[in-house]
């Protein structure tokens, strides 16, 4: 960027997570379907093994709740 300022940018496994995290009324199926997440990209894209990094780093059981929740509706 100009001036040298530098952007970051999260990974779409980062970024779900602190959706889940940041709204934790998302915390049901119904609720959680209601996201209409990609599911293509939750099928062929999601690292699964970053997602499960960025929940160690959390250390958040409930939020540990609500993605294993969502992944169970994936089929993940």
């Amino acid at each position: 960027m100009a001036d040298g300022k530098t952007l970051l940018f999260a990974t779409p496994e980062k970024a779900l997570l602190d959706l889940l995290y940041l709204y934790p009324f998302y915390n049901d199926a119904s609720e959680l379907e209601q996201l209409r997440l990609d599911e293509d990209y939750m099928q062929e894209e999601l690292n699964r093994e970053r997602l499960d990094e960025y929940l160690r780093r959390f250390g958040s059981k409930a939020l540990g709740r609500r993605a294993t929740a969502l992944l169970k509706i994936y089929d993940l």
